[in-house]
C-alpha cells in the first residue's frame, strides 16, 4: 500500500481492527483527536514525513511500528498497556496520559512486512540515522513510561511528574557539558552528563557570550527555569537512574544537582558557602564519577 498525499484522518472513530500494515505514506498522516476502540496494532508504516497522533485515544493493548522523520503524541490517551517502535523519529510526548505501563523504544532494524517476507521499503528515510530523539516530556505523569534506547540530549523535562519513577534502559544519551580549559582557571573542565535545561539556564545568565560557548541555546518557547527548579529535576532523573543501576550517569546528576543548589540564591547562605568548599575540594565527587563510569564500561 502507497499513499502519495496527505492522508487525514482527524476525529475518526475506529471501531474495528484497523492497523494500516505494510502502508508507506509519501506526505502526511494524521490521526487528529482519532479514537482506535479496538485496534490491538497500528504499523508497521513508513512515513516520509509527520504522523500526528495529537489528541488520539487508543482504548485497548496496542502496538505501534511507525518509521517517520516527526511524531506528535501531544495530549494523546492510552487507555491501556502500549508499545511503541519507532524509528528515524523525533517525538513530542508533550501531555500525554498513560493509565498503563507503556514502553517506547528506538527500532534498531527496518520492520518486517505483515504479510509478506523481507522487510517494508524505508524510501526517502533510507540512508539516514534510525536513531529516535525525544522533545519533551512537559505536562506527563512519568511514573507508567519506560524509554529504551533514546537521545534525550534536546529533551526537555520540565513539567512532567514522577520523574524519579521513569525508566530509563538502553543506550539512552544526554546533553553534555562543554569541556575544555577554563579562561580564569589552571584546571580542565571535564565532560558530563547534563540536563538541556541547565544548558538553557546557563546560556540566559552568561554574563559575558564566552560563557555560554558550548551550551545549547534555548528555543524561543523554552520556559525559564531558576536553578532551584533544574535541582529538582536533576534529583529526580538520579533516583531514577539509580533505580536503574545506572551509576555514572547517576553520579554525573549529582554533580549538576549540586551546582544548580550553590547557584540557587534562595538558598541559605551557609549552605552555598559549604557548596562551594565542596566543589573546590573535590568538584562534587567527579573522580568518583569517572571511576564509576571507568568500571561501567
Amino acid at each position: 500500500m502507497s499513499v502519495t498525499r496527505v492522508a487525514w484522518c482527524d476525529e475518526v472513530t475506529f471501531s474495528g481492527d484497523t492497523h494500516f500494515g505494510d502502508a508507506v505514506f509519501t506526505g502526511h498522516l494524521r490521526f487528529d483527536r482519532a479514537r482506535f476502540e479496538t485496534a490491538s496494532r497500528l504499523g508497521p508504516l513508513v512515513c516520509n514525513w509527520d504522523v500526528v497522533l495529537d489528541a488520539v485515544v487508543f482504548d485497548q493493548p496496542v502496538t505501534v511500528e511507525i518509521a517517520v522523520r516527526n511524531v506528535s503524541c501531544w495530549r494523546s490517551r492510552w487507555v491501556s498497556t502500549a508499545v511503541l517502535h519507532l524509528r528515524y523519529a523525533e517525538v513530542d510526548l508533550g501531555d500525554a496520559v498513560w493509565e498503563y505501563p507503556v514502553v517506547i523504544a528506538a527500532r534498531p532494524d527496518p520492520f518486517s512486512r505483515s504479510y509478506a517476507l523481507g522487510s517494508l521499503s524505508e524510501g526517502a528515510l533510507s540512508g539516514q540515522e534510525p536513531g529516535v530523539c525525544l522533545r519533551s516530556l512537559g505536562g506527563i505523569d512519568a511514573a507508567h513510561l519506560a524509554l529504551y534506547t533514546f537521545d534525550l540530549s534536546v529533551c526537555r523535562f520540565a513539567g512532567a511528574v514522577h520523574l524519579d519513577q521513569l525508566r530509563v534502559d538502553g543506550w539512552c544519551t544526554f546533553a553534555t557539558a562543554p569541556a575544555g580549559r577554563g579562561s580564569r582557571f589552571p584546571w580542565r573542565w571535564s565532560r558530563r552528563n547534563t540536563l538541556v535545561e541547565e544548558h538553557h539556564w546557563r546560556v540566559r545568565t552568561a554574563r559575558r557570550p564566552a560563557l555560554a560557548r558550548g551550551w545549547t541555546t534555548p528555543l524561543q518557547d523554552a520556559p525559564e527555569l531558576p536553578p532551584a527548579a533544574v535541582a529538582a529535576l536533576y534529583r529526580q532523573i538520579r533516583k531514577s537512574l539509580e533505580d536503574g543501576k545506572n551509576e555514572p550517569d547517576a553520579a554525573d546528576f549529582y554533580y549538576g544537582e549540586c551546582d544548580m543548589r550553590r547557584h540557587d540564591t534562595t538558598r541559605p547562605r551557609g549552605e552555598r558557602m559549604l557548596l562551594s568548599a565542596y566543589w573546590a575540594l573535590s568538584g562534587y565527587g567527579l573522580r568518583a564519577s569517572r571511576a564509576l563510569r571507568w568500571l561501567g564500561r
